[in-house]
């Protein structure tokens, strides 16, 4: 399919091109449509241009639109004049593909930016009428994501962009209760339309995936984000909203933010570092035992960790709690493979070599607690 994308560069044009390239270029396999071009069309892409891409589009995404304009007469002409001037020229070389338009939810409000979004919606129904085209009209609600302007139309970019590089944000009314969709799931719902599976509420499409939440819950939620490089938590990934939030606030860091120090707790037998610290799913760390250390030696009532040795080459050992029999596995960096360590039997690691490192990546069921610490003293041999 040939595909027209006008829009092209703004925040869902974007976010759409992308991923209809990654698509053409077969980076990005599993969907059921296939992409031979995409044209595409923006407020500096030269207008004649625009009667070529009309000649030969297979499908039309028109994503152009005026949210923040220098006076309100322009909110008809570019939401409404430039939808007129795109059918036109379908018109003009008989071409009735599939056209989608991204209308709003203000829509449905008596303002000037929702006037105008209603009459470029009617005229899309007017055009299917006239045509037999088969329109796609979506009113999209509030949409957040990578790439979105921030301290432009979008609180949560905003808000995002704010925290990250520790600007303060103003809240107006932190009980109000937004609708939001996220940019990824309005790019799978589009890729789908491509292929006649749009959803439709009435004769309006929609975006099946939304999120409710008030404003505070997203405050709330950005500035614990914040704190993560200070306390190794991570958020709620079960949560899907909360997994797109966090992930969306990551692409609002400053660069210098892309990385932060841990603490390495550091002695003569090497050193052991917390990573990642979580409520329900336990800790993350690293272990590097110098040459010919060995660490360990204590055993555990409930605790249980799990032995990753990533590199260098060593020896880990078992022994359960009252009996002398030592169960005795060799790891080794060349060999990536799994070690349990089992609540009530005593265990070590030992580092067989005498030059290199001997490195562990290592996770525990709970994060450590030094009022109870669940860590008991006992030689495996």
């Amino acid at each position: 399919m040939k595909i027209l994308v006008t829009g092209a560069h703004g925040f869902v044009g974007k976010n759409l091109c992308v991923q209809l390239n990654n698509i053409m270029t077969g980076k990005a396999r599993n969907y059921p449509v296939t992409v031979s071009e995409v044209m595409e069309y923006d407020l500096d892409t030269e207008f004649a241009l625009l009667e070529g891409f009309c000649k030969r589009a297979d499908f039309v995404f028109n994503l152009a639109g005026v949210n923040r304009p220098r006076n309100v007469e322009e909110f008809m002409k570019g939401n409404f004049g430039f939808t007129s001037t795109l059918l036109d020229t379908l018109r003009k070389y008989g071409n009735t593909c599939p056209v989608m338009i991204s209308s709003s939810t203000q829509a449905a409000l008596d303002n000037p930016y929702g006037e105008s979004k209603r009459a470029g919606e009617q005229l899309m129904f007017d055009y299917s009428r006239e045509t037999g085209s088969r329109v796609l009209v979506y009113r999209f609600p509030n949409v957040f994501g990578k790439w979105c302007l921030p301290n432009y139309n979008s609180a949560v970019a905003t808000f995002c962009y704010n925290i990250a590089n520790d600007l303060p944000i103003q809240v107006n009314n932190p009980d109000m209760v937004m609708k939001l969709v996220y940019i990824d799931d309005v790019v799978e719902e589009l890729i789908a339309a491509l292929s006649g599976f749009e959803h439709y509420d009435g004769n309006l499409c929609v975006v099946p995936v939304t999120y409710t939440i008030t404003l505070s819950g997203i405050v709330d939620l950005l500035y614990s984000f914040k704190e993560i490089p200070k306390t190794l938590g991570v958020p709620d990934l079960a949560d899907a909203f909360t997994k797109k939030l966090y992930s969306t606030y990551l692409s609002y860091l400053p660069k210098e933010k892309f990385v932060y120090p841990v603490k390495m707790n550091i002695d003569n037998r090497g050193s052991f570092t917390e990573l990642i610290r979580t409520v329900s799913c336990g800790q993350f760390s690293v272990n590097v035992s110098k040459p010919g250390i060995t660490k360990g030696q204590h055993w555990h009532h409930t605790k249980n960790e799990k032995f990753v040795v990533v590199s260098g080459h060593g020896l880990i050992q078992l022994r359960k709690i009252g009996t002398d029999e030592v169960i005795s596995f060799e790891v080794s960096g060349e060999k990536i493979e799994v070690v349990e360590m089992i609540p009530g039997y005593t265990h070590n690691i030992i580092n067989l070599s005498e030059t290199a490192d001997l490195v562990t990546f290592m996770w525990c069921n709970e994060c450590f607690d030094p009022c109870h610490p669940d860590t008991f003293f006992d030689p495996v041999k």
